[in-house]
């Protein structure tokens, strides 16, 4: 025979309602989440798990958070220290052995960075300046948003942001510039 008592069913529900209500969040953002988390690791096994990461966090922390509408905030927050963190680790490291080379004269044509060569070179950049990179650039998150999310001045984000292009700049090569000037050569002025 089981029996319960009317606060362990209370309990019971309140938990059910935590877990439909985290689940449906869940699977309606995760899409989106998941981008930001491929876009802050650049591959996609790390970008999943990142992402598991961050909804385990958020799940334990899901009963606290009293402004649901800050969710989104709240889990880019959670993925950008979680994927700072790595990088902090010694074992982490961005090369990869392969038992070829890699094709050195390939043109891509000009795209928001995904697939591309530019792409390869946003992945370079150190955590703090790629991840205002991404919120910025391919999140389309505004100057405030992103302090707001990385926890730092606007100022912070600005100068980050300054440097990360200027570092883009100068290691990309003019081929990837959308509009073929090279921003080095005083003579290339069309």
């Amino acid at each position: 025979m089981v029996t319960t008592t009317l606060g362990s069913m209370g309990s019971q529900d309140s938990r059910t309602d935590k877990d439909a209500d985290f689940s449906a969040y869940m699977s309606a953002r995760q899409p989106a989440l998941y981008r930001t988390a491929y876009l802050l690791t650049g591959d996609h096994a790390g970008a999943e798990d990142l992402l598991q990461n961050a909804f385990a966090k958020l799940y334990l922390s899901w009963d606290k958070i009293r402004d649901r509408g800050a969710i989104d905030g709240y889990v880019r927050r959670i993925m950008v220290n979680e994927h700072n963190s790595l990088w902090r680790r010694a074992w982490k490291r961005r090369e990869h052995t392969t038992d070829t080379m890699p094709d050195t004269g390939i043109h891509d044509t000009y795209d928001d960075g995904v697939g591309g060569a530019l792409w390869a070179f946003v992945q370079t950049l150190p955590p703090k300046q790629r991840s205002v990179i991404v919120l910025r650039y391919y999140e389309q998150l505004s100057e405030a948003e992103i302090a707001d999310v990385l926890g730092i001045s606007v100022g912070t984000v600005k100068s980050q942001a300054s440097r990360a292009l200027a570092g883009l700049r100068a290691r990309a090569p003019h081929s990837l510039n959308p509009d073929g000037l090279n921003p080095h050569d005083p003579g290339d002025a069309r």
